[in-house]
């Protein structure tokens, strides 16, 4: 080896670690928006809320508001069914505007509408923060089958199991501010002043959680990938199989 030959190997080695480590942030940026719906699915979150307070500081009718924010997300269920996408995210949103507007007709309160969903809110938020108090953060169990490490970070990941447990309450604490700027409104504020503030807080705490998401996930160790691995496994058992085959056979070719 030449004096040359080290920088050599060492630049290498920095590019290699520097094209490993953006690979890495490539696919958590990747994983996040397969597992919370990306901009689309932000969309389709907002648009029927947004439409239900436009309609009602319109023309204060419940009916049509309720009418018109169903109406809006069975066509993006629709659209996805026609474009054959997942419909996951889009199903979800027409569960929660159907329990809106069942909840808003019975009581006969427009603010009501928003109800359901800000109590899935909080649960959601307590569900964060129980869970990894638990030893079991909820963001790894949504997003360990994303990664194809399913439940592996639990025991064989340490450093990966962290990095879920800080996304877990970042996501908890972020709700649960939420939920303290929402509920007081509900008893406070009328319904359109409400429904629009509801509006203005559905994006932004959204993409915070996100964001320390992924800048947890990208310092954390890679996932690891249980499906390759027994995939590996399932063709070393095809392959020593096939060799104890293979040596069968010509111990009967050298008994003839």
């Amino acid at each position: 080896m030449t004096s040359l030959d080290k920088p050599t190997s060492d630049t290498d080695r920095t590019t290699r670690t520097a094209q490993e480590a953006a690979d890495a942030k490539a696919v958590t940026e990747a994983a996040l928006f397969e597992a919370f719906g990306g901009v689309r699915g932000m969309v389709e979150t907002v648009v029927p809320g947004l439409l239900f307070v436009t309609i009602f500081t319109i023309n204060k009718d419940l009916h049509s508001s309720a009418i018109a924010a169903l109406a809006v997300s069975l066509i993006l269920v629709v659209v996805r069914l026609i474009r054959k996408d997942t419909v996951k995210h889009a199903f979800s949103g027409v569960f929660g505007v159907a329990f809106g507007v069942v909840f808003a007709m019975m009581t006969g309160n427009a603010k009501d509408f928003y109800l359901p969903g800000m109590l899935y809110t909080l649960g959601l938020a307590l569900a964060y923060l129980i869970t990894t108090l638990a030893g079991v953060p909820l963001i790894g169990l949504i997003l360990g089958p994303v990664f194809k490490e399913n439940l592996s970070w639990r025991t064989r990941n340490p450093g990966r199991k962290k990095a879920y447990a800080k996304a877990s309450y970042a996501w908890g604490l972020i709700l649960l501010a939420k939920c303290a700027i929402l509920f007081p409104l509900y008893w406070w504020a009328d319904t359109t002043q409400f429904g629009w503030v509801l509006v203005a807080l559905k994006i932004p705490p959204f993409l915070l959680a996100v964001y320390l998401t992924w800048v947890f996930l990208a310092k954390a160790p890679p996932p690891i990938d249980v499906f390759a691995e027994m995939e590996a496994e399932e063709q070393a058992e095809k392959d020593r199989k096939a060799a104890q085959a293979a040596e069968a056979a010509a111990a009967r070719n050298q008994e003839f």
